[in-house]
């Protein structure tokens, strides 16, 4: 088997950035208990709730 290099990339390469929010402790709550209810990390699902509010968001 040939020996192949490891390519690693830089945090943040993938377009993603790491942030720090406040979020109320019963939010954090249901987001877990919605997390592993569907088996997907915190991280993932509140990456997919974002992306879906600021696709549907109205602003008046």
């Amino acid at each position: 088997m040939k020996n192949e290099p490891l390519k690693l990339r830089k945090r943040g390469e993938d377009g993603s950035r790491i942030i720090s929010v406040r979020i109320r402790e019963e939010i954090l709550t249901d987001l877990d208990r919605l997390a592993n209810e569907v088996n997907y990390s915190r991280n993932e699902l509140i990456n997919l709730i974002l992306a879906h509010g600021v696709k549907n968001i109205e602003i008046e």
